[in-house]
């Protein structure tokens, strides 16, 4: 036991080279990592069954000794020590890359995910309470990636300069049928529609989104504009002059990529423009984090964009424009952290106190993989026509600013 304990001890110390984290074992003896730099961590692991599984698991076996109370903090929380660890991560050496063959036989297991398979992994997230999601979201519901276009924007300015951000790289006019692949609770669809008079179809696959959706719609006046349905994106027929998809990619999965991008090619129009935000990987594609597979997303998967393009190109479609936010989901994760702190006694009144623990670590987890790993949101413009959009980007700029200005004068 005692040469196991020293091993697992061995390999944490490799682990965190920078930073400080003092780990309080079973029995009481205390283990310094780390190189004593920046604010201290002092946590306390209550069996050494638990330190095993960390040791064998560090992803997982942390956040499940977090959320059952099996790791407790005297000093810090765990955003601090994920953030020692994400850092030392980032900083440590890469192993060897995996060959061609290595990589065709781990394509090759890729599973491809079912209509049900993809309601049953949306439902488990998307389909919780709706107050959950009103306690740390802006007013909008925009659960995805805000667009800081000013250091100083509060996170319902940045939200909607993401609307218009993307409003802008689709350069859509009054006429103009329009899909939103993933629609949630509506926001998108209906600023879309609210901003430009064009119609929209929103289609998703949560049922609590979708009645949120609808609501709004007739609400806000909107619904001979907008139309929203609990559909698969596989099953949508029609022509659409634009498309746009925000935050639901993560879900396609790796195996049914070219399906998606065909879908895409099939629905646009001859001279229509889609929109692709995603959250992606800027290495190599690699497995994703196996806490959030197994606790907060099933299915997914964060895609480079080498898994992507390929795609993109069999499937007839050109890429007219890709930008990369590298610190924007960091600065948003951080926001929806602090509102979640705020609200934490109600949140845990609808759930349980393992539950809150479980959305920390996620929330967490999350920022910083964006602020020190490798995880960024890329947006990928598509057309048919090499001459479908102006020659410059200009265009993105002033539509911005046109509905900003038009925003204002509402106001």
């Amino acid at each position: 036991m005692a040469s196991g304990a020293g091993n697992v001890e061995a390999f944490l110390r490799g682990l965190i080279r920078s930073g400080s984290i003092e780990i309080v074992l079973p029995g009481g003896r205390r283990l310094m990592l780390g190189d004593g730099s920046g604010p201290p961590v002092v946590v306390c692991i209550n069996d050494r069954l638990t330190l095993a599984r960390i040791a064998a698991a560090p992803y997982l076996g942390l956040g499940e000794a977090y959320m059952d109370g099996r790791l407790v903090f005297e000093q810090g929380a765990i955003r601090d020590l994920l953030e020692i660890g994400s850092r030392n991560a980032a900083s440590a050496p890469r192993g060897p890359q995996p060959g061609p063959l290595r990589r065709w036989w781990k394509a090759m297991r890729d599973e491809r995910i079912s209509r049900a398979a993809a309601r049953r992994n949306v439902a488990h997230h998307y389909d919780l309470s709706l107050n959950l999601y009103r306690r740390f979201l802006d007013p909008d519901m925009q659960y995805s990636c805000a667009y800081f276009a000013h250091p100083d924007m509060s996170l319902d300015e940045a939200q909607v300069a993401k609307k218009r951000h993307i409003a802008a790289k689709l350069d859509l006019a009054p006429e103009n049928r329009v899909l939103d692949i993933g629609c949630g609770w509506g926001g998108m669809a209906l600023s879309l529609a609210a901003w430009t008079g064009a119609r929209v179809d929103g289609v998703t696959l949560s049922t609590e989104q979708l009645q949120v959706a609808q609501s709004r719609a007739h609400a806000e006046g909107l619904a001979a504009r907008v139309n929203f349905s609990l559909t698969d994106y596989r099953d949508v027929a029609g022509t659409y002059d634009r498309i746009v998809s925000v935050g639901m990619f993560e879900h396609v999965g790796r195996a049914n990529y070219q399906e998606f991008f065909n879908k895409i090619a099939d629905l646009l129009a001859d001279e229509g423009v889609a929109l692709l935000h995603s959250i992606g990987s800027s290495g190599p594609p690699g497995p994703v984090n196996p806490f959030t597979t197994k606790y907060i997303f099933p299915g997914c998967y964060v895609p480079s964009l080498s898994d992507v393009l390929p795609a993109v190109e069999r499937a007839g479609l050109r890429v007219t424009d890709i930008e990369i936010l590298r610190l924007h989901y960091g600065q948003t994760l951080r926001c929806w952290q602090q509102r979640f702190a705020a609200h934490r006694d109600e949140i845990a009144t609808l759930y349980d106190e393992r539950f809150c623990r479980m959305w920390e670590c996620y929330l967490a987890g999350a920022e910083v993989g964006f602020r020190n790993g490798g995880h960024m949101n890329f947006q990928l413009q598509l057309t048919k026509r090499v001459d479908t959009l102006p020659l410059t980007r200009d265009y993105m700029a002033q539509a911005e600013t046109a509905l900003a200005s038009a925003e204002r004068r509402v106001a």
